[in-house]
């Protein structure tokens, strides 16, 4: 069993990926390859002059894996709670189990629902429905929780990255029983 699972490895989800990863904890990214930000231009990334979408995410899935998540391309297509945990089934018919499994899948909620996670009116244009979340990102299903765009933040990549970063600490802030940081140093 891993103890986070992330489905959705644009901004939200690698961030959330990297930071669980990076903090220790056995992390699974699944992505379906159908994100929003491969097909965007950046040029308001914080510490990136300019990016295209696609370069934007393969680097996130590399920080990512780099700290020893796995990263499985897959369509999750079902959740559901399971002993002390939630299962992911995927499209393939493979399933996954997670202590705790973050919601990062853009601008789809139909996962979400699916499971039985409440969703709400959104309030940024063309998005329609996200995921309803409290401040640390938990939805009313205990175990699942959202980051990034579904769950209601701004569309734009930094601010779901920063999102998904913030969720992560809080998953992994939970699983530690304290609270989480992460500050590198500049080595002497």
């Amino acid at each position: 069993m891993y103890e986070v699972a992330i489905i959705g490895a644009g901004p939200a989800g690698a961030s959330a990926a990297l930071f669980a990863a990076k903090a220790g904890k056995s992390t699974l990214l699944i992505d379906n390859d159908k994100g929003m930000t491969r097909r965007g231009w950046y040029e308001n990334y914080y510490g990136i002059a300019e990016i295209g979408g696609p370069d934007l995410v393969e680097t996130g899935h590399k920080q990512a894996v780099k700290f020893g998540a796995e990263l499985v391309a897959e369509q999750a297509v079902n959740l559901s709670p399971s002993g002390d945990g939630i299962t992911i089934e995927t499209e393939s018919g493979k399933t996954y189990e997670a202590k705790h499994v973050i919601l990062a899948t853009g601008v789809l909620t139909d996962l979400a629902a699916k499971a039985g996670v409440e969703t709400k009116d959104g309030t940024e244009p063309r998005i329609k429905t996200v995921i309803a979340v409290n401040a640390e990102g938990k939805t009313n299903i205990g175990g699942i929780w959202a980051a990034g765009t579904v769950a209601g933040v701004s569309v734009h990549a930094i601010i779901t990255a920063g999102d998904g970063a913030k969720v992560a600490v809080n998953v992994i802030s939970e699983l530690n029983g304290a609270r989480y940081v992460d500050h590198d140093m500049l080595k002497a």
